[in-house]
């Protein structure tokens, strides 16, 4: 970009890249949510996902890391405790297992992560290292995908409860605090972007680090897509349902 662009201008392209690029137009999530995929399908989703839920910590970590603004450090705390619990809740991970178990699958297979897509493996470490490498502003801009995160999470728990008969609401417990968690997490990242991308240089950078993880998550489903649905090519090493 050559010019700055106002508040609401910059919102709203950061808005229209979710609407292009988020991972609820990929393939693989319409057959999730639509009740297309067979047991050993979701079973697949569900340990491949939990890479990434896994990692969401370890970047949060990250970012705080190295992070000279207490108030920012402060704030991001939270996301640390949403995903790996404290002592009055459990945390995102926990409940990422338990749909797990609910699915069947062995808890150290999934733990374990040995039997993971390279692909997904692959994806989540680039985003930890871009959180770890890249400037604050990227690291903070590249959470922005949780501004989309709430009509995704209706919609797969809807779809799901609606399809498959091997999961019910309390397997999909993962998702009931996410949305609450989300929206506040995406406004405080929203807010802190706009105040602080003050060039068009730096506006491009946070758009870019949106970008990137959009694409984070979308090759991740280009994996399960291509191991598991078509044209079902499942790497050696990993899940085989």
């Amino acid at each position: 970009m050559s010019a700055l662009l106002s508040p609401t201008d910059f919102e709203a392209a950061l808005r229209a890249i979710g609407a292009e690029r988020y991972h609820d137009k990929h393939p693989f999530h319409r057959l999730l949510h639509g009740g297309k995929l067979n047991r050993g399908q979701v079973q697949a989703w569900a340990l491949n996902r939990y890479v990434y839920q896994a990692h969401i910590p370890i970047k949060d970590a990250a970012l705080i890391a190295r992070c000279p603004d207490a108030a920012l450090r402060k704030a991001w705390r939270s996301r640390l405790a949403d995903h790996d619990g404290d002592e009055t809740r459990p945390g995102g991970i926990a409940r990422w297992l338990k749909l797990t178990a609910a699915l069947g699958l062995n808890e150290s297979d999934v733990t374990s992560m040995k039997l993971a897509l390279p692909g997904t493996i692959f994806a989540v470490e680039a985003y930890v290292h871009f959180v770890a490498e890249r400037s604050l502003l990227e690291a903070v801009a590249s959470s922005l995908t949780e501004l989309f995160a709430p009509t995704i999470i209706a919609q797969r728990v809807d779809g799901m409860l609606a399809n498959y008969d091997f999961v019910d609401r309390d397997a999909l417990a993962y998702f009931t605090p996410r949305l609450t968690e989300a929206p506040q997490d995406s406004a405080f990242a929203l807010a802190y972007c706009v105040e602080h991308a003050k060039t068009p240089e730096q506006q491009t950078q946070v758009i870019d680090a949106l970008k990137f993880k959009c694409g984070v998550l979308w090759s991740m489903l280009d994996a399960l897509h291509v191991a598991y649905v078509e044209p079902s090519v499942i790497p050696p090493g990993a899940f085989v349902p």
